[in-house]
């Protein structure tokens, strides 16, 4: 990929404009784009699988009697390339009005060529299969002689993705820009007791070949994680401080990022509509969306609609200062886009974000840790229990139990919840150890207390819940049964006050062990004074709880 590349796709893409507006589209727009992808995989020392692609193709948007339509092609033939055209001229005729559609005001539009963001890295094109695969069987070997107990692997993978794009406009706007990104990943695997294997990973991944990690340290650190795996268990259900890892992080921050967006608002489906201005994290809380950073992931000198690329705080010290917007959200909410557009392969447009980054705070990794006397520390989420209209957040997770600022033994099998905007409102510490190796990035941060639904065991002292029956007010008729055992006296006061909890999460607190008696199985079922009976696990009923006692039939 070099720069002449770009100047043929700008000039294909002005080309492919023109002639939509010689046939009658109002508005053309045309990006054409270009590129080579590489990944190649090792197991147990042999290659896997290995994948070399290139790809050249064009996306065409017009906009007739403000009728939308989009077409996209890789076949660049002369023929080709006039039947593309005429396709989506034929698409905006069927197409319905909209009243919001049309380009960005071409006063708002980039002039010049932008600033230089070294988003590519010109090494990459001397990076062939050999060298890709030597990559992946360093890492890999690191980690199978790191330890004896690491006795297989899932592999170890490294990527290379270089391209480029050409973006014309019949607004007045040419441009065009390419960029790099390589990644190597290892995962190695060991025997736990019990027969259960235990994987852990690592990775590193930059724009730039020569700032990626040692293969050998990416594989060592990926064996150290999965031997620390070793001996997992679950906790009692609990609620307690709960430390988000920068790879978990960037996975709440992405759910931040999705009801951010001006889309979301207009169509009212984050729970942030209406809240700009006002209070929806912790004061310790700053998150930008800034495209102006020198070789990160997502780094760009001009958005999808031709716009200057600009860093926006989003929120200011737990403060929602702004939505992302691209100028169809804009119009809808009434505002300025604020330079977040994207354009895919097929022409369309739509909001996204660049770099978007939690600012790190002034603590270690270590000091969060040491601060924190007891508390879990999540380095992987399952799952996707996240509702952006309420909020609602529940996920499975695993990581380490903290005891006394420590990590003491390695936690599994559990799950985490709490409403979104309590959980970015109750950070009370963020750490500073910030990494780009993706474009959504935050750095460790501590949420003050969260539900953990894990085990349930029975004390010596026999604590008991209260024998009259329980409500359910909802889906589910007044039950009667004979009264239970309880876990902890912990798992009595979650039940008061009354609180709402789904089907799956009331299971999880249900699952228990009553003197003499077998466990209680997510699946158990309850019975309603109509003696009708419902599985626990049936996830489409909810319900209220309340402290008058939790009952069921086996």
């Amino acid at each position: 990929m070099n720069d002449s590349e770009i100047d043929r796709l700008i000039d294909l893409a002005d080309d492919l404009v023109q002639r939509a507006l010689r046939r009658g589209a109002d508005i053309a727009e045309c990006i054409a784009r270009s590129g080579n992808e590489l990944s190649a995989k090792v197991r147990k020392g042999e290659p896997e699988l290995i994948e070399e692609a290139g790809h050249r193709a064009v996306g065409l948007r017009v906009i007739k009697n403000r009728r939308v339509a989009l077409t996209s092609t890789s076949d660049l033939s002369p023929e080709g390339l006039e039947r593309f055209v005429s396709d989506a001229l034929e698409l905006a005729d069927l197409s319905q009005e909209d009243s919001f559609a049309g380009p960005a005001d071409p006063d708002l539009l980039l002039r010049g060529a932008g600033a230089d963001l070294q988003t590519f890295d010109p090494t990459s094109s001397a990076l062939d299969a050999a060298t890709a695969i030597a990559w992946a069987r360093t890492g890999e070997q690191a980690a199978l002689r790191y330890n004896p107990q690491i006795t297989n692997s899932e592999g170890a993978t490294f990527c290379r993705t270089t391209g480029g794009f050409g973006l014309v406009l019949s607004s007045g706007f040419r441009g065009g820009y390419k960029g790099s990104y390589h990644s190597l990943s290892v995962v190695p695997v060991a025997d736990d007791e019990g027969g259960k294997k235990r994987r852990g990973y690592h990775w590193t991944a930059h724009r730039f070949i020569a700032r990626l990690d040692d293969p050998r340290s990416v594989g060592e650190e990926a064996a150290r994680r999965t031997l620390a795996r070793l001996g997992a268990r679950k906790v009692p259900t609990c609620e307690a401080p709960v430390i988000f890892g920068p790879d978990v992080s960037r996975s709440i921050l992405g759910m931040l990022a999705g009801v951010v967006m001006g889309g979301s608002i207009w169509r009212k489906s984050s729970y942030l509509v209406g809240r700009e201005g006002t209070v929806v994290a912790s004061p310790l809380i700053t998150v930008v969306d800034d495209p102006l950073i020198p070789q990160a992931p997502g780094s760009r000198p001009f958005d999808g609609e031709g716009l200057p690329a600009r860093r926006n705080v989003v929120i200011e010290e737990g403060i929602l200062r702004t939505y992302l917007c691209d100028s169809y959200s804009a119009r809808k909410l009434g505002r300025a886009p604020t330079g977040s557009a994207s354009r895919g392969a097929s022409g369309g447009v739509g909001e996204t974000t660049s770099n978007f980054l939690m600012l790190p705070g002034a603590m270690s990794h270590d000091e969060l840790v040491a601060n924190t006397p007891r508390g879990l520390y999540v380095t992987e989420m399952m799952g996707f229990g996240f509702n952006p209209v309420t909020g609602d957040f529940s996920r499975g997770a695993g990581g380490f139990w903290i005891e006394k600022g420590r990590l003491s033994f390695p936690v599994s099998e559990v799950t985490i919840s709490l409403n979104f905007d309590r959980l970015l409102q109750s950070i009370d510490a963020v750490a500073n150890d910030l990494d780009l190796r993706t474009a959504t990035a935050a750095p460790s941060f501590r949420v003050a207390s969260m539900t953990i639904a894990g085990s349930l065991s029975v004390p010596d002292k026999g604590w008991r819940l209260s024998p009259q029956p329980l409500s359910f007010e909802g889906e589910w008729e007044q039950l009667q049964a004979e009264p239970t055992s309880l876990c902890t006296p912990e798992s009595w006061a979650r039940f008061v006050p009354p609180v709402e909890c789904n089907v799956t999460t009331a299971s999880t607190r249900l699952r228990h062990h009553r003197p003499g008696r077998a466990p209680i199985k997510e699946n158990a079922k309850v019975r309603g004074k109509d003696g009708d009976t419902r599985h626990l696990a049936q996830r489409q009923h909810s319900f209220r709880l309340d402290q008058q006692a939790i009952q069921e039939l086996l």
